[in-house]
């Protein structure tokens, strides 16, 4: 029997198989608003048999956007909007999940197609805010340093955003924590400079982690489960590490994560990172292993074969898959039919 494709229980909510849609961002709503984009992109890996679909980076506040063209969750009319997309995937026996983010410092920006770089105001744009008044790269907006009131009130827009995504119909909330975005950059002591109770110590500079999922498991039902994506390690020497994330890890399971999914990167611009395949397994695996959580592994999983020894080794409980669900949105049944196991066709589809 394939561990690929076994059930996965977390909390009250039971996944098909242990693979999930990794969320990425599109770039394709008007105000933060989904649109019939967003159900066809997620709905099609819904139909493809994944066991979990992940929406994209969705912004609890507008100027937590990473592009004007970026999905939002800061209002009742964008839960009305993501409604029909959660409905769908669940109507097709995947568990609708959403990924509730503030791109930090890193926000304001064009749209990949449109060259990334910093959008100005009469374009769109805004002056973005981070934990310290420092910059991305060279050439980007410097952000403006939060106030200790605005970051308490930031935490509650999380658990405001957590509520509408569950009057919109998702079954999982994972808290965006990674890339440099705006967990990300409390955490790095690479972007975060403060002197006050949210900078410094390992303990100051996970406090707004902390205190957003805190304030989301209130919220967010006892029955569901949380998510919190992670950046194990910047790659770069004095950043955040591998050990600091174990720890945050089981602090966060403390709190009422659930599960942490486990990615790299992004708090600068020019750290050295070996991508490869499978080369954040291992981020999984010692997490997985230390803090006695479940976890995720991403990164460069193309092949089912692969993604069977992530699952059956102990390495990781399921696995995410991004670029590969972009190139093969019915990549769930080819592993199935790798792997000798059942992932069922949507009934339209029977004939084929």
């Amino acid at each position: 029997m394939s561990s690929l494709f076994s059930p996965l229980a977390l909390r009250g909510l039971t996944l098909r198989n242990r693979i999930m849609v990794s969320p990425m961002c599109q770039y394709s709503c008007v105000d933060g608003l989904a649109n019939d984009w967003h159900l066809v992109h997620l709905g099609s890996r819904a139909a493809g048999g994944a066991g979990l679909v992940m929406a994209e980076a969705t912004a609890v506040v507008p100027e937590g956007r990473i592009s004007p063209r970026d999905l939002g969750l800061w209002s009742d009319a964008h839960a009305a909007a993501l409604a029909p997309v959660a409905r769908f995937i669940k109507s097709m026996g995947a568990a609708p999940a959403i990924q509730l983010a503030h791109a930090g410092r890193k926000a304001s920006t064009a749209a990949p197609w449109d060259g990334m770089g910093p959008v100005a105001a009469d374009k769109g744009g805004w002056i973005p805010v981070a934990p310290s008044p420092l910059p991305f790269d060279e050439g980007d907006l410097t952000p403006r340093e939060l106030t200790v009131a605005e970051i308490n009130a930031l935490s509650l827009r999380f658990a405001d955003a957590a509520k509408r995504a569950l009057d919109a119909g998702f079954e999982a909330v994972e808290l965006h924590f990674a890339h440099g975005y705006l967990g990300h950059s409390f955490l790095s002591p690479l972007s975060n400079r403060r002197t006050d109770q949210y900078g410094g110590s390992f303990d100051n500079r996970a406090r707004f982690a902390l205190e957003t999922a805190a304030a989301v498991r209130r919220t967010w039902p006892e029955k569901l489960p949380l998510f919190a994506r992670v950046s194990s390690t910047d790659w770069v020497s004095g950043g955040w590490d591998l050990p600091q994330t174990i720890e945050l890890s089981k602090r966060l399971k403390d709190l009422g994560v659930d599960f942490i999914d486990c990615s790299s990167g992004g708090a600068v611009p020019k750290a050295a990172i070996p991508a490869g395949p499978g080369f954040q397994v291992p981020f999984a695996e010692a997490v997985r292993r230390e803090a006695k959580i479940a976890t995720g592994a991403v990164g460069f999983i193309t092949e089912p074969e692969q993604a069977e020894k992530i699952v059956s080794s102990g390495q990781a409980d399921a696995v995410l898959l991004a670029r590969q669900f972009l190139r093969e949105p019915y990549w769930t049944q080819r592993a199935a039919r790798a792997l000798g196991a059942s992932a069922p066709w949507p009934r339209q589809y029977g004939r084929a």
